[in-house]
């Protein structure tokens, strides 16, 4: 039986603001290394003996990210399953788990979020091999990481009887405890940290979840039944899958399933949670500093401090969490980070959009970020990756200047097609139908100045598009 990594790249990384965000959450960011959270999650058991390519589960929104990001790293996903609403990890398994019965009627799926940290690989698929082994015989394997600690941040699980020589069945599912309980479960020796990872045969889950949870079995079955491609992604019934109850794995079938069993893994794991949980497994300096980017620091010990677009200087302080971006910064005591969660909260609740997404915004075709604004005028820099495309497209409210920096642009601008290079410029009056693409093997690099009444992003009336957006 093939094992099939199933990626679980949900989610909006709420505690790790202001660099996580709802349009570029974590799982899709270079945290601790120079490849983001979700390929190295690709990569991590890339090549090893029989395991086929991931299967990765996602927002619409985040789809054409994802895709670039496992093309940049070689991975030809086996697939790209776009949940039209979150509704938590069963129901995304369930669908993922009918994708790839239809693919191999044995398949065995490993699931993984993506926005984890493992430290020691070898290990890890020394417990995948271990679980494995259970799976084949119709067990549900979850992942027990052993504990450093009395960790009160995460949930455990607690075994009972060995089983099979490869792990043990699970007693019980515990919540997050108190300190006190969190002592007493290390001190017992048989609780592990419930990692969220499992490694069960899919045809398995399905049984499970039908006889657990019929209404969602049924929900996400219609939703494969009803799929359809769209480009290189696989469409979910919207209106199916939106049907179904919203539930984790562990609460629709595993604290039911009398074949749960949890496989041991001291494997260097973090869920990086938290910047203190970021700080955790990043390399320190001498004076347990962790830094990123244009940082100064006279007098610190103990802190965070990653800047993105500036210097950031720190001085005289300790145990600190600082975090700079083009628009936003977080500064914060690291016993104070899960409180992160609140600023967010009130962006929220005062309309504002830096929850929602960074001055630089990814597209389909390359992204833009904004430089200035102000009363009737914004300027934006563009950036068009070698054959890209804009939406053949017109805006109501504004025209628009561009000046290109570097690489070659084509213009369509009402019926007139028009090449422009470097220090050249066009202008787009209001109302004219245009198109911007980058014919060239280089990246097209432009300056765009905005004026009118309205500048704002839905300000435009799409009449043909490449990536079949609405």
């Amino acid at each position: 039986m093939k094992i099939y990594p199933v990626i679980l790249s949900g989610g909006a990384g709420t505690r790790l603001w202001p660099l996580s965000r709802a349009a570029l959450p974590k799982q899709l960011l270079p945290l601790v290394s120079e490849q983001t959270m979700l390929q190295e999650t690709a990569l991590r058991l890339a090549g090893r003996a029989g395991v086929e390519e991931p299967l990765v589960v996602c927002g619409n929104e985040h789809r054409f990210l994802v895709a670039e990001q496992m093309r940049e790293i070689g991975v030809a996903p086996l697939g790209i399953l776009l949940e039209p609403v979150g509704r938590n990890t069963a129901p995304a398994v369930a669908v993922a788990a009918n994708y790839l019965i239809a693919h191999d009627p044995e398949a065995m799926m490993l699931v993984l979020p993506a926005d984890h940290v493992i430290e020691n690989v070898d290990a890890f698929y020394a417990a995948v091999e271990q679980a494995a082994a259970l799976a084949r015989d119709g067990k549900l394997a979850t992942f027990g990481i052993v504990p450093t600690g009395p960790e009160t941040g995460y949930g455990y699980i607690q075994s009972g009887k060995s089983v099979g020589g490869n792990g043990f069945a699970v007693d019980r599912f515990v919540e997050k405890p108190d300190l006190e309980t969190a002592k007493g479960f290390v001190a017992a020796g048989n609780f592990f940290w419930n990692s969220g990872m499992f490694l069960f045969r899919a045809d398995r889950y399905l049984n499970e979840l039908k006889e657990f949870q019929p209404a969602m079995a049924a929900a996400c079955d219609a939703a494969i039944k009803g799929d359809y491609r769209d480009l290189d992604f696989c469409r979910l019934d919207e209106e199916a899958f939106a049907s179904a109850p919203s539930d984790s794995i562990d609460y629709a079938v595993m604290e039911h399933t009398r074949d749960a069993v949890v496989v041991p893994a001291d494997i260097g794991w973090n869920d990086v949670g938290s910047w203190s949980a970021l700080h955790e497994v990043q390399k320190a300096d001498a004076q347990g500093n962790v830094q990123r980017g244009d940082v100064y620091l006279d007098n610190v010990s103990g802190s965070l401090v990653r800047a993105e677009s500036r210097i950031v200087a720190v001085v005289g302080v300790k145990d600190l969490v600082v975090v700079e971006t083009a628009d936003a910064v977080l500064v914060a005591h690291k016993d104070q980070v899960q409180r992160v969660k609140q600023v967010v909260e009130h962006l929220k609740s005062k309309d504002r959009t830096e929850h929602l997404h960074h001055t630089r915004v990814y597209r389909p075709w390359g992204c833009y970020e904004g430089i200035d604004i102000g009363d009737r005028f914004q300027v934006k820099r563009i950036t068009v990756n070698p054959g890209g495309k804009l939406s053949l497209q017109m805006h109501h409210h504004r025209a628009e200047h561009w000046i290109v920096v570097s690489g070659t642009a084509s213009v369509t601008c009402g019926d007139k097609v028009t090449l422009l290079t470097e220090n050249e410029s066009t202008y787009i009056p209001i109302g004219m139908t245009h198109r911007l693409e980058n014919p060239g093997k280089l990246p097209l690099h432009l300056i765009e100045v905005q004026s009118g009444s309205y500048l704002g992003e839905d300000d435009i009336v799409r009449f043909e598009d490449v990536y079949q957006r609405a």
